[in-house]
């Protein structure tokens, strides 16, 4: 094991103090990215918005500059301090989210929203490969999935505390509470922690830095990268688009007035998303010992219920019935977030980690999170113009779209033919940068 030589000021090489700081800033960074989410309805009526808008605002304004901008960070981070580059996006995105908060107009609000996209691409992309690096293989999908309750956390923090506080100070001030926790974060992850050295817990040479090339080679070549991160942009897509949308459908079908929409929607994502995410990556590091592909397996499994589940609640026309089966469904469909970026990073050089992140967050932010709210909006739109009372055309769009989930789990499952030989291969140790893609494909 190599121990960090960054140890200035107060600075800790301590694994567990890095996962609960990054997890913490992750948290927050879904924070300043969903609270726009429980304040759809409000923000539609200031400025006369249609769904569509909201959707461009909710995906594809956050996702404009965040995957050009995420590449290039990511590759200047394979080889620069990682931990000052998630302190800087750090501190950008919140500023971005109270600028969010001061909005005259709908191009202001978009801009902010670029801006947000901005901070998160410099930001988010190098804690990935900082936990992959403070943790040994073999507990990677774990610590990823810890890291990954950053999503149901801050939607739970992101939905019930923005709803809170717009209901009782109004939209705009919901952007200013969001924004100040990560400027206090930004300030104790560049004090407090040490940069673990990369490649600590692999065998191989660590040191040479892939080309590009090589590592988006790798996504192609290793047939179980292509597959999970297919399957997981594709569940994304239905996740981004009904987070978007979930207060709204709340207010507009059942009649819950905004705190209440967005507290049921905090509770929903919260609990059962976070024994979703948890449960994900710790039964599939159990199952693995005897279950070479249980990385795919487990994710398949819970991917393929999930549109069975979320179309039945859907379908109720009572509100608790419908948040009863709802929290259910969010037992399974976010049970593949961990496992895949562990899964991902354990088949990953070393010093291809940080931009392999930003590619599947590149991916993630164009395809799911900028088409999954358009697809929803826009098919709520139509379905509304054709007659249908708006509650009714949101919930239909929505159901629709959950069908694709079928498509997801598909990919996991044609990943469980290959992954024990992929990570296998991996454990084997990464040769020179040239040799990390240079095996045949599988």
């Amino acid at each position: 094991m190599k121990e960090s030589t960054d140890k200035a000021l107060l600075r800790r090489d301590s694994a567990g103090l890095a996962l609960v700081l990054l997890t913490s800033i992750s948290t927050i960074g879904f924070v300043d990215r969903i609270v726009l989410n429980v304040l759809v309805e409000p923000i539609r009526k200031d400025f006369g918005l249609s769904d569509t808008q909201i959707a461009l605002l909710s995906g594809l304004a956050f996702a404009l500059l965040n995957v050009v901008l995420g590449l290039v960070v990511a590759r200047l981070a394979e080889k620069m301090r990682r931990l000052s580059l998630i302190a800087l996006g750090t501190l950008l995105w919140s500023l971005a989210t109270a600028w969010t908060g001061m909005a005259g107009s709908f191009a202001h609000l978009f801009a902010a929203r670029i801006a947000v996209g901005v901070g998160e691409a410099i930001g988010l992309p190098s804690s990935h490969s900082t936990i992959a690096d403070f943790f040994r293989p073999a507990r990677r999908a774990t610590a990823m999935s810890v890291l990954m309750l950053a999503p149901p956390i801050g939607a739970f923090v992101g939905a019930a505390g923005g709803s809170l506080v717009a209901a009782h100070f109004g939209w705009r001030d919901a952007f200013l509470f969001a924004a100040a926790p990560g400027l206090v974060l930004a300030v104790l992850v560049h004090l407090l922690l040490s940069e673990p050295p990369r490649g600590r817990y692999d065998a191989g040479d660590v040191e040479t830095v892939p080309p590009i090339r090589d590592v988006l080679a790798r996504f192609v070549k290793v047939r179980t990268i292509t597959h999970v991160v297919a399957g997981s942009t594709i569940a994304s897509l239905v996740g981004f688009g009904v987070n978007t949308f979930f207060a709204a459908l709340l207010m507009r079908r059942y009649g819950f007035s905004l705190l209440e929409a967005g507290l049921a929607n905090g509770f929903v994502a919260a609990v059962p998303a976070t024994i979703s995410v948890m449960m994900g990556g710790i039964v599939a590091d159990r199952l693995a010992p005897r279950m070479p592909h249980a990385h795919a397996r487990v994710p398949a499994i819970a991917l393929a219920i999930s549109p069975v589940l979320f179309i039945a609640a859907l379908l109720q026309s009572n509100a608790w019935a419908a948040l009863a089966l709802l929290s259910v469904t969010a037992l399974f469909q976010f049970s593949y977030l961990g496992v895949t970026y562990g899964t991902v990073y354990n088949l990953m050089h070393p010093r291809m980690r940080v931009t392999s992140s930003a590619i599947t967050n590149m991916i993630f932010s164009l395809i799911g999170g900028g088409l999954g709210p358009l697809v929803i909006g826009a098919g709520s739109d139509w379905m509304a113009a054709d007659g249908f009372a708006p509650g009714i055309a949101l919930a239909a769009a929505m159901g629709a779209s959950s069908l694709l989930y079928w498509w997801a789990a598909l990919h996991y499952r044609l990943a469980e033919k290959t992954i024990a030989a992929d990570l296998a291969t991996a454990r084997a140790g990464f040769g020179p940068a040239m040799a990390v893609v240079g095996g045949p494909g599988h």
